[in-house]
């Protein structure tokens, strides 16, 4: 039952503000801008044209006649009197309440129910349209209001300022030729929230700002600038067009099997070329109208980044010569934030700026796993995600590595993407068949490796058995001395080999790489992980993947190189070791790293070189005795029992078939067993703690209560992370802060510039992020407040204006390479910040 807000002032205005009067937009420097029934229009056209943009089908099964309206309808509750009372406020020379119908209108009330979005939604209940509809104009600021009251409160303005907003929504109808339409479903209502969402960011982008120019012309600019034009395709390109070689029959058999909307399944060997087969299955669905596009998921951001140089490849070919944006979808992340313009959210200093988010609304897009999960869940923006995968290819990879948190919020994914017209690919190399049959809804039966299960929609499983590929035997010997693996380690450098050490955390890889980089022979060394500013890693890790990549026999041949990361290097890296190290972790982590050994057969390898992996393993019977003590760290970032059950599989075996072994592997380390004594109480841990994460999963997902924050996790993590600017000084300037970066350049970032060079504004913005780390949030420098930030605060999203803590953190590093707090001292107290382009951030 609703809890009714009472205005305290006295006598609310009876008679409204004309409409003609009524404000949505400010600009500039104080100006009045377009007034709300301009501003709706606005929104409603764009999103009706978004929608004819739209394949017929998607159109029809989702967006109706009439969604356009839904998107128009938005901000009706904008005629109010609290809020055109605190809009005038904001324009030069008003008088606080001087207008007659707001003498009494007092701002500070909306707090209580968060603003003119709640009146829209109680405007839009009164009209008696259907659950979703109010529910939907409601929360197109991301978020579901706090709505205590009915349309005909006073504190909204009562039953006159009421009739003024019905008076609109019939406007708007006429204008639109339309009524509302029928909205079915939880998953329909999600998409045409986040087309409202996208069209009001887009209709109050720069374009509209001015209330004198005519804006019905600027509609398909604005789509443009946005980055909402249909891509085109070169016709009828087959694999080999588009590749530089013949499909094996692992893809021509899923190529020849994915060809309507449904969901797919492919479990095939590391280096087998899953991604290129996944790609040119999306491009047929694309050629034939049945996809918009396509979103590609990975595990992390670093692989996330590292996969655009092959899809850029991809869109290379299959883009037309004139096809629009095709420079922009070229080109990574910043030059699609610098190049399009997506209102005020997606704004340097909006929430939607950064390149992570964005990317889900582009017509072909990289991205990390977290962001699509996001979709289904009840986070800030959620349903804005949803719109953006509407339609698309989405292919899901590593999706064995999720753990039960995630696992719980894919499932749901999966299902949600086949109401939304969405084809889903998943790649993996190790699947347990408990994981494939929660995802494609149906009962598993084969035991084969490889496999494609298909499952088209409204269509029974299949289940396809490609021809496995050759065998090739591979060397296991299990090391419980690390001195042991660092000279092993040199000694294959030496004689030219190219070794590749895995650890489980990015402290264990530091120490690693300083214990062999200190030895001076002639040896290349590289350490790659996740905590290098985004311009330091870029260059890193282009010279190590290049350095380890298909056909670099020349440099291969001239020295020996030893690169020590963190499991970045397992996943989505094209990168071809002889030897490999690794630090113990579950059986279809080892698998996959181990796929980074001899993956191409041309690349050379000196002579005498032994295909053949060493594991960092403590002593079985002592790893089952204490497990948290024998793994360390490792033991915090995997769960014991899954530990001790992968050692008890890899302890004895000094040799593998590959990929002969990989199902067996896999169904022997999670195949449910009976335990006693400690393996009992790991297993019983791991339960409560699967149980705590399908909860966690299962409040995330609701699609009732207050909404979740977008910092929300996607999988169970203690170690939550935050965003740090890292800088190497700052001093105030005429015209705003003059900041100087770690590489010695430095930028003027004038405190007005989006109001007269929003291009340069974007490129700042742009440049700034590349130089931010991701740092788990124990370890990053103390908080700054939102007002010590100021001068940042057009350049970055800080967080809610409500809030004094801003969301990031700031730093500047000294020539000794120490973190400092901007105004000096110690930026984390108790610890030693430290940070430089070759080891990354160090806490210690």
């Amino acid at each position: 039952m609703r809890r009714k807000i009472h205005n305290k002032t006295s006598n609310t205005p009876l008679q409204p503000l004309p409409l003609a009067q009524c404000l949505a937009k400010t600009f500039a420097d104080q100006q009045a801008g377009r007034k709300v029934t301009e501003h709706c229009q606005i929104v409603g056209e764009i999103a009706r044209a978004l929608l004819q943009q739209m394949p017929s089908g998607l159109r029809k099964d989702l967006f109706p006649p009439g969604s356009e309206l839904i998107a128009a309808i938005h901000d009706v509750g904008k005629i109010s009197p609290t809020f055109q009372e605190k809009i005038y406020r904001g324009t030069k020379g008003y008088i606080k309440n001087s207008k007659p119908e707001l003498k009494t209108a007092n701002p500070e009330l909306e707090k209580n129910w968060d603003g003119h979005a709640s009146v829209s939604q109680a405007t839009a209940e009164e009209l008696n349209i259907g659950k979703y509809i109010p529910e939907i104009v409601g929360q197109h600021h991301g978020y579901a209001p706090r709505l205590s009251n009915l349309a005909n409160d006073a504190v909204f303005g009562g039953k006159a300022w009421q009739q003024q907003r019905e008076i609109l929504i019939e406007a708007l109808k006429k204008w639109f030729n339309s009524e509302f339409p029928e909205v079915k479903n939880d998953e329909q209502a999600r998409v045409l929230a986040g087309l409202t969402s996208v069209a009001d960011w887009i209709g109050s982008g720069s374009l509209f700002d001015e209330p004198d120019k005519d804006w019905q012309p600027l509609i398909h600019t604005a789509l443009n600038e946005a980055g909402f034009i249909q891509p085109k395709l070169q016709p009828n390109l087959s694999f080999q067009q588009i590749f530089p070689f013949e499909p094996n029959a692992i893809q021509q058999d899923l190529i020849n099997n994915s060809n309507q909307a449904g969901v797919y399944v492919l479990e095939a060997p590391m280096g087998i070329g899953k991604t290129e087969a996944a790609l040119y299955a999306a491009y047929q669905h694309m050629a034939t109208g049945q996809a918009t596009g396509i979103y590609f998921a990975l595990p992390t951001q670093l692989t996330s980044d590292k996969i655009h140089t092959r899809m850029n490849a991809f869109l290379d070919v299959i883009l037309a010569p004139d096809s629009p944006h095709r420079d922009a979808l070229l080109i990574h992340g910043n030059a699609w934030l610098k190049q399009t313009e997506l209102g005020k959210e997606g704004q340097p200093n909006g929430s939607w700026f950064q390149a992570g988010k964005r990317r889900i609304l582009a017509p072909f897009a990289v991205g990390t796993i977290d962001q699509a999960l996001m979709a289904v869940m009840n986070v800030k923006h959620g349903f804005v995600r949803s719109f953006g995968l509407a339609g698309k290819v989405v292919i899901l990879d590593e999706v064995h590595s999720y753990d039960a948190y995630t696992g719980t919020i894919l499932d749901e994914l999966v299902r949600a993407l086949r109401a939304w017209h969405c084809t889903v690919i998943i790649l993996s190399a190790t699947l347990t068949a408990q994981r494939r049959q929660k995802l494609t809804a149906q009962t598993a039966k084969s035991q084969h490796y490889p496999l494609i299960s298909v499952a088209p929609n409204g269509a029974g499983l299949q289940e396809i058995a490609p021809a496995p590929p050759a065998s090739h035997q591979l060397l296991i010997r299990c090391c419980q001395l690390q001195v042991q693996a660092l000279d092993e380690a040199l000694k294959r450098a030496e004689a030219g080999q190219q070794v590749l050490w895995i650890e489980n955390t990015v402290a264990n890889a530091q120490a690693v790489f300083k214990q062999l980089s200190a030895i001076d022979i002639d040896v290349e060394y590289g350490l790659l992980h996740s905590r290098f500013l985004k311009c330091d890693r870029a260059k890193n890790e282009k010279k190590w993947v290049d350095l380890y990549g298909k056909g670099k026999n020349k440099v291969r041949k001239q020295r020996g190189r030893i690169l020590v990361g963190t499991q970045v290097l397992e996943q989505s890296l094209d990168i071809d070791a002889d030897f490999l190290i690794s630090r113990f972790c579950p059986t279809d982590m080892l698998l996959q790293r181990m796929g980074r050994l001899w993956r191409h057969q041309d690349n050379y390898r000196p002579p005498n070189t032994a295909y053949e992996a060493w594991l960092l393993t403590p002593e079985p019977d002592a790893a089952i005795a204490d497990a948290k003590q024998q793994f360390g760290d490792s033991a915090k970032v995997y769960a014991p029992y899954v530990l001790c059950r992968s050692l008890q599989v890899w302890q004895a075996l000094e040799k593998i078939e590959l990929p002969t072994d990989i199902r067996p592997l896999i169904e022997a380390t999670y195949q449910a067993r009976k335990e006693t004594g400690k393996m009992l109480e790991y297993q019983q841990t791991l339960e409560k703690k699967r149980e705590t994460l399908q909860r966690l999963a299962l409040v995330g997902l609701s699609k009732g209560g207050q909404n979740l924050p977008e910092t929300a996790s996607t999988r169970y993590s203690e170690q939550d992370s935050v965003q740090v600017l890292l800088i190497k000084a700052c001093q105030p300037a005429q015209q705003g802060m003059e900041v100087t970066l770690l590489n010695g350049e430095k930028y003027l970032l004038p405190k007005n510039l989006k109001f007269y060079d929003k291009p340069r504004w974007r490129e700042l913005a742009a440049l700034l992020l590349k130089n931010c780390v991701q740092v788990v949030n124990y370890h990053a420098p103390e908080k700054l407040s939102v007002k010590e930030l100021d001068w940042l605060g057009n350049y970055f999203y800080l967080g809610d204006p409500a809030s004094s803590e801003s969301l990031l953190r700031v730093a500047q590093v000294d020539d000794a390479g120490e973190i400092k707090r901007l105004t000096g001292g110690a930026a984390l107290p108790g610890h030693q910040l430290s940070y430089d382009a070759r080891y990354g951030y160090q806490c210690d």
